[in-house]
């Protein structure tokens, strides 16, 4: 009889539970489906990638890095091939060993610091590559397996630039990370010490080339960027599966292997190649690197533990730095001086910024994994100030102020794919 009633004591408990849930996921769905905020973040979305391709109103170059991530949203209101012209003039520039650019500009307007590059393959644009990166061709390929997903052309990879097809030169993109940009030893490819996903060194005031004074180091960014881009090449060609699956493997086993830190369940933010720019006594493994972090969860490197444990470290840095929301790139910052680039003071732009187009990235890896409550909590203070700047900004200070571009054309791609997100979620349920 006692057991019976422990049995009987379970059921009902079980039942309370999944009402309280099913409730709950009730309550997630209507407030997903009312949300102003996100609707009004969707039009002023679609109103910023109207504009054009390039980064946003700061910029005069269409950026690669940044394409990638509002290619689908740019898909909504141009015709494929407009997508397809600007892909193709990345292509045109590619370098002789396979390597890929950062963006071009028009000819007339290549006036500023840049080492600018021409191609006689394109008379339109100049080209430039911020060297101390190795995420252009890693990105290149994932734009361009997204241009084909919402689009269907598959006839683009048969297309002919110069004397090759788009399906051999990216295939040689990615040779040219394995040739120029692996470390033997690591078995993992490397760049210029960077903070996180940042494109700027600290030892000059620019910062954005390698030179003799570079720092050589392997991150994680870089690293789960190739994955992505690997699972999207053979996804494209299951043909090539043979030649690329063992190399996909070996780096996913090696970015665990050597820079995941499973006592404190973060990534180390380098492994130095030939010493590190900072002070010996500088304890670098204390900063949290979100950009990486969110990039290796979307690349299927941590686990659904690992990933609460990645969110949780995530929420406490907000908390304790008082930003305003999970965009926080960066925490604790480096030290004032540690980069003699200007904008890199602490809580300055890829040091410790708060960015919506990194902050949107992450949630769209919680909702994939599930963590759907916890991803619209975060959402909310990132699409509230949207709707309180009338834009999307590039960036924002610890204290929630905007700064850089207010069309930032990545910030607008990602976070509407994000409501898309929350949306497919409602529907489901």
């Amino acid at each position: 009889m006692y057991l019976r009633k422990i049995f009987l004591l379970a059921i009902l408990i079980n039942q309370i539970s999944y009402a309280q849930n099913l409730n709950q996921k009730k309550e997630l769905v209507r407030n997903i489906q009312s949300n102003e905020y996100f609707a009004f973040a969707k039009g002023k979305a679609l109103e910023v990638v109207k504009t054009g391709f390039n980064a946003g109103d700061g910029y005069g170059e269409v950026w690669i890095r940044d394409y990638n991530t509002f290619i689908e949203l740019s898909a909504k209101v141009y015709k494929p091939k407009v997508l397809k012209d600007n892909l193709l003039v990345f292509f045109k520039f590619q370098g002789n060993d396979g390597n890929i650019i950062d963006g071009f500009i028009p000819r007339g307007k290549a006036k500023d610091r840049y080492n600018y590059l021409y191609s006689d393959l394109e008379s339109r644009y100049a080209g430039h590559k911020n060297t101390v990166e190795t995420d252009q061709e890693s990105s290149l390929v994932q734009a361009v397996y997204k241009y084909i997903m919402v689009t269907g052309d598959r006839s683009f990879l048969n297309e002919i630039v110069g004397e090759k097809t788009i399906s051999q030169r990216l295939e040689w993109s990615m040779d040219f990370l394995l040739n120029q940009r692996y470390n033997d030893k690591y078995g993992l490819i490397w760049g210029a010490t960077t903070g996180d996903w940042g494109d700027v060194q600290p030892e000059d005031g620019w910062g954005v080339y390698l030179t003799k004074d570079s720092h050589l180091a392997i991150d994680i960014y870089d690293n789960a960027m190739f994955l992505i881009a690997l699972q999207n090449f053979m996804e494209l060609f299951p043909e090539k599966k043979g030649i690329w699956q063992p190399r996909y493997t070996k780096i996913a086993e090696n970015c665990r292997k050597y820079l995941w830190d499973e006592k404190n369940q973060k990534f180390i933010p380098h492994i130095y190649l030939n010493g590190s720019p900072f002070p010996k006594d500088f304890n670098e493994n204390e900063i949290y690197y979100l950009g990486g972090t969110a990039i290796a969860i979307e690349a299927g490197l941590l686990s659904l533990a690992e990933i609460k444990v990645s969110l949780d470290k995530m929420e406490a840095n907000v908390k304790i730095s008082g930003a305003a929301s999970i965009g926080l790139t960066i925490y604790p910052p480096y030290p004032k001086g540690y980069f003699k680039n200007p904008s890199m003071y602490p809580y300055g732009y890829c040091n410790g910024g708060d960015w919506t187009w990194w902050g949107g990235r992450m949630v769209q890896q919680l909702i994939r994994y599930g963590f759907v409550k916890e991803a619209y909590k975060l959402t909310q203070p990132m699409v509230i100030r949207v709707k309180e700047n009338n834009g999307f900004f590039e960036w924002y200070t610890v204290d929630n102020k905007p700064k850089g571009s207010g069309t930032f054309h990545g910030a607008a791609g990602v976070m509407y794919k994000t409501i898309e997100l929350f949306e497919e979620y409602g529907e489901e349920k």
